[in-house]
C-alpha cells in the first residue's frame, strides 16, 4: 500500500511538472501594424489571438504598435505578424494582400508604406 500511494505521488508530481512546461517560455514582443480605428483594434487583436500560443494582444491605435505575450514553444512573432497581414494589416515585417487590404472598411484603410 505505502508503494502504491509513492508511486502515485510521484505520478502526480511528474504530471503537473509536464504541464507547466508544456507552455515553454513566455516572450513578450513588440512591433508595428498599419491601422486606424476600433474596427481595426477589433481585427487585429482577434486575428494575434486566434495563433496557438497567444497568450495576450493588445494594439495602440495612436502608436500602431502591437504587444504581444505568447509561449515561445507554440508560436513565434513571425507567426503572429503573418496572421494580422492575412487579415488586410500591414506589420513591421509582413505586408497584406493587395485584394484583403482593398476589402477591408473604408475606415480601416490606412496609408500604405
Amino acid at each position: 500500500m505505502r508503494i502504491y500511494k509513492l508511486t502515485s505521488v510521484l505520478l502526480i508530481t511528474f504530471l503537473v511538472s509536464s504541464v507547466a512546461y508544456a507552455g515553454g517560455d513566455k516572450v513578450k514582443e513588440k512591433f508595428r501594424v498599419l491601422g486606424n480605428c476600433g474596427m481595426c483594434n477589433t481585427k487585429i487583436t482577434a486575428a494575434a489571438k486566434s495563433v496557438d500560443g497567444v497568450i495576450s494582444a493588445k494594439w495602440n491605435s495612436e502608436k500602431e504598435i502591437m504587444v504581444v505575450k505568447f509561449h515561445s514553444e507554440k508560436t513565434n512573432v513571425d507567426e503572429i505578424q503573418k496572421k494580422i497581414a492575412s487579415v488586410g494589416y500591414d506589420t513591421e515585417k509582413y505586408k497584406a494582400d493587395d485584394d484583403t487590404y482593398n476589402n477591408l472598411h473604408h475606415c480601416c484603410k490606412y496609408d500604405r508604406d
